[in-house]
């Protein structure tokens, strides 16, 4: 089993815990980084939607017997690229819920 993937994933977690941290330590008056959310965004659905082509890529490699994929290998992805896109959808959802109530605030 290739756990390179698993070991990206604990290091980007790792890495994004470190940065809470530090900012969490920072005094209230410092001003805060800016970060483009649209940006941020995009990079996003950037990184679902290359999960995807790899994952699909490995699929049609394995069905036609080519490269050497293994059956986990591939499940592996296409489950990951499953995961990301559903994590992509509750975001959207998340940010349309938003937008509805900011909308329908009294003003």
């Amino acid at each position: 089993m290739d756990t390179k993937g698993i070991d990206q994933m604990l290091s980007m977690l790792r890495a994004t815990s470190a940065a809470a941290g530090s900012r969490s330590a920072e005094p209230a008056s410092a001003p805060a980084a800016s970060t483009d959310f649209a940006q941020v965004l995009q990079n996003s659905i950037a990184a679902v939607s290359q999960t995807q082509q790899q994952a699909q890529a490995m699929a049609a490699n394995f069905a036609a017997g080519n490269g050497g994929e293994n059956l986990h290998d591939v499940m592996i992805a296409l489950q990951k690229a499953n995961i990301s896109f559903q994590e992509m959808v509750q975001v959207r959802n998340k940010l349309v819920s938003a937008y509805n109530d900011v909308m329908n605030m009294q003003v």
